[in-house]
């Protein structure tokens, strides 16, 4: 009987491949129909593993979610850039790939990527995330994240709403 691993952890410059596949497949997956094609396009082309490679290498905290060898997801975590907001943290991007979705893993990315903030000291967590991403939406309300403010986007010329979500 073999056993499958599952461990959350940081990510590693021999990472960066496997994160920007992941991120080309999560922004795809969560992001068509709503970010114009020609901006999400270019938003994911820049996202390459050059451009992971040094964010592994800087100052943002970057968790992994490693299922038996395969990069599923990942999260980017840091100081809340929102003055206005209280809370000390920030979950700046958590994704994971579409075939990893659903089954509870991204719950444990989350819940790992808010306790490395309050170990390093942060109160409270928020995450802001696009009004019409319907997923994200749910899956914040059912990690018990209450909406606390509203902002705005523009890509392309198209305003999208997002919402913060926060915990204490």
């Amino acid at each position: 009987m073999k056993t499958l691993s599952i461990d959350v952890r940081h990510a590693e410059p021999a990472d960066a491949l496997a994160i920007a596949e992941t991120h080309r497949a999560a922004w795809s997956h969560a992001y068509s129909g709503i970010i114009p094609f020609r901006t999400l396009r270019v938003m994911m082309e820049r996202r390459n593993v050059k451009w992971w490679q040094r964010a592994i290498r800087g100052s943002t905290s970057i968790l992994v979610l490693d299922v038996g060898g395969t990069i599923a997801g990942y999260a980017t975590l840091g100081l809340n850039r929102a003055p206005a907001l209280p809370q000390e943290g920030e979950v700046y991007e958590l994704y994971l790939r579409p075939e990893y979705q659903g089954i509870g893993l991204g719950k444990r990315l989350f819940g790992e990527a808010r306790r490395l903030l309050a170990s390093l000291g942060c109160r409270g967590v928020v995450v802001w995330t696009l009004e019409e991403n319907d997923r994200a939406l749910q899956f914040y309300r059912l990690t018990g994240g209450r909406d606390v403010a509203e902002g705005s986007e523009t890509f392309d010329g198209k305003m999208l709403k997002k919402v913060a979500f926060v915990w204490q």
